[in-house]
């Protein structure tokens, strides 16, 4: 198997020409060999393993060829395997599903599906992490030089740990990589030469964190090549921030003085060694600051970004026009694809448009099937989770170099830390080859749907028929700045509701017809077994919009966060059914409006109509 790249230099011996090279040659070897990189990862995963309890429960007795491990051992979501999870979660140490020590459990976003699982992690996953953002920059390098010569300006928090009843640590995974020493005690390397010392990034204080990262990033304002959060969203939300907070801020680089709300010792420390007293900058900052529009504040503050590193696929793709309008239309760059369960793959083409993202899955980091998604009426159909999959459905599962090009699957993986043929609930598209390892585009997060009867609508389906409906918004000079979904199923039929929290920049009041055009839009925009219900079966009521007040999509993700969701991780839900959150939203409405009359809808397939 290639083996992997090593950062072991010193600042005074470090090779940057030659470690991009290595990294380099490392994506073109495990690419180029990609069937055999994975037969060779699925033999060491399961003769390393070829003890624990799950497998000899299944009767694979120690073989280690994939033939047999796709007939013994069965493809499975979260559910399957919660009581083995919470044996191990309860103290029981025996090797249930590993034959390494479970050192801790990465907990999901909570926001994807919306429970928060606990996955089993072992101590060598943080080496593959590090792998994998290891080859990131020497990619991006390819089509943006010279980001070697300064620093980049990343909104990275932790978020509060808890601990089983047996006594491992469960914590989002980004919260586990930072406070690793994997990040902590990282060799030099003038890619991860950040703005923000590690002490504000692991402060766990969230306002404390987020102050002290942006001040040190104003401090450092020309030094800055690169910005970025993890989501699109985070770092819109330290945009955000700042329109608050530049007063005191300004003010602290003034004076040379952290303010005296930020009082965790190891913060002010740290930022104390990087601020220093400058009325000049302070000056220039309040000068930006407090101009009318803050379109472009991204490249006025921080005039030499490249880019913004952030997620924009998937439902994150709704912040586009916000980033472009506050960065100047930077690029805006996905650069890897991971989540609790394992870390996937990266971005090969990184300066692509948002839509064209795609990711090249890294053969070394797991063993990855792909189960086909089939649409039916436009509507993700194939085995929706967490349905258990019959014998013909568990043999469509196709390995990593037999996907077809075009076609959707269910990504399914086998991971070092013990999850078996596990049903990750990310559907993705081939959209081409780097060598012999497919390419693929994020589509959604499956099971994050809306659905009154035998309609189900998925998150992709969702967005767009949002997008076309704020298309009546645009003359009165109005944006959707966020949105979210339910299913009410208290009204006979049920009917399908949107929360609504809008920007509005215009002066020109908002007419109700508009908004009932909005809810016709969305209604015509979906698929026809939803149609049908309106139309023909009566079986869903009317689509409702409710507008709420502003600030109620940051009142729900303070909501989020004080329940356990991590800074890092959280995503606005496209789909809500927690009562509490359905009652905080209801509770900011301020006005409502229903879809005027029935969508079209006519028996057969929209092309047939056309022939």
């Amino acid at each position: 198997m290639p083996e992997a790249p090593k950062n072991t230099l010193k600042t005074s011996d470090y090779n940057l020409a030659e470690k991009n090279k290595i990294s380099l040659q490392f994506i073109e070897d495990v690419t180029s060999n990609a069937d055999e990189v994975q037969k060779k990862v699925l033999e060491e995963i399961l003769s390393r393993n070829a003890h624990v309890e799950y497998l000899l429960r299944h009767g694979l007795n120690g073989q280690t060829n994939r033939e047999t491990f796709k007939k013994a051992v069965p493809v499975i979501t979260y559910e399957d395997i919660q009581p083995d999870i919470n044996r191990i979660a309860n103290g029981d140490t025996s090797q249930i599903l590993c034959s390494k020590p479970i050192s801790e459990f990465l907990t999901s976003s909570g926001t994807s599906g919306g429970e928060r699982k606990l996955m089993p992690t072992i101590e060598e996953e943080l080496g593959r992490r590090s792998l994998l953002y290891s080859l990131l920059m020497p990619v991006m390098t390819q089509f943006v030089p010279g980001l070697e010569k300064g620093k980049g300006m990343y909104f990275l928090f932790i978020k509060s740990e808890a601990k089983t009843p047996g006594g491992l640590v469960a914590r989002p995974v980004l919260t586990s990589y930072y406070k690793s020493t994997h990040f902590k005690d990282r060799p030099y390397d003038p890619y991860t030469n950040y703005t923000s010392p590690n002490e504000t990034i692991l402060c766990p204080d969230s306002y404390q964190s987020m102050y002290s990262q942006m001040l040190c990033g104003l401090c450092q304002h020309k030094e800055v090549l690169r910005v970025g959060a993890v989501f699109a969203s985070g770092f819109i939300r330290a945009i955000r921030f700042l329109e608050k907070h530049w007063k005191l801020l300004a003010n602290d680089i003034r004076t040379g003085i952290i303010d005296p709300q930020i009082t965790d010792p190891s913060v002010r420390e740290a930022v104390m060694k990087i601020l220093k007293s400058d009325p000049k900058l302070a000056d220039f900052i309040e000068a930006e600051c407090s101009k009318e529009s803050w379109q472009g504040i991204i490249t006025r503050l921080w005039p030499n970004t490249k880019y913004v590193d952030v997620i924009v696929t998937g439902t994150m793709s709704q912040y586009i026009p916000t980033l472009d309008y506050y960065s100047n239309g930077l690029p805006l760059v996905c650069t890897m694809y991971a989540s609790s369960e394992c870390y996937f793959g990266v971005n090969l083409n990184p300066i692509c448009k948002p839509s064209e993202v795609s990711y090249t899955l890294i053969p070394t980091m797991a063993y990855f099937e792909f189960l086909p998604v089939h649409r039916n009426n436009g509507v993700i159909n194939s085995v929706s989770m967490p349905k258990s999959l019959n014998e013909k459905e568990q043999q469509e599962l196709v390995d990593l170099v037999d996907v077809k090009l075009d076609q959707e699957y269910e990504l399914v993986v086998t991971t070092y830390a013990g999850l078996y043929r596990y049903r990750v609930g990310d559907v993705l598209r081939v959209v081409g080859f780097k060598n012999k390892a497919p390419r693929f585009s994020f589509i959604c997060r499956k099971n994050v749907v809306l659905s009154i009867d035998s309609d189900k609508t998925d998150e992709v389906e969702l967005q767009s028929a949002v997008k076309n409906a704020v298309n009546h918004l645009i003359p009165f000079d109005a944006t959707l700045a966020e949105y979210t979904s339910y299913a009410d199923t208290t009204t006979i039929p049920g009917h399908y509701v949107l929360f609504w929290e809008l920007s509005l920049n215009g002066s020109t009041p908002i007419p109700p017809s508009v908004f009932e055009d909005c809810c016709l839009t969305i209604e015509e925009s979906l698929n026809s077994v939803y149609r049908q219900g309106r139309a023909s079966d009566k079986s869903i009521g009317p689509l409702e919009i409710k507008i709420v007040e502003p600030g109620t999509f940051d009142k729900l993700m303070d909501y989020a966060i004080s329940l356990g969701a991590s800074i890092n991780q959280y995503k606005t839900p496209r789909c809500v059914k927690f009562a509490p959150i359905v009652e905080l939203l209801n509770s900011r409405v301020v006005t409502c409006y229903f879809s005027p009359k029935c969508p079209k809808w006519a028996p057969g397939h929209k092309q047939w109509s056309k022939n």
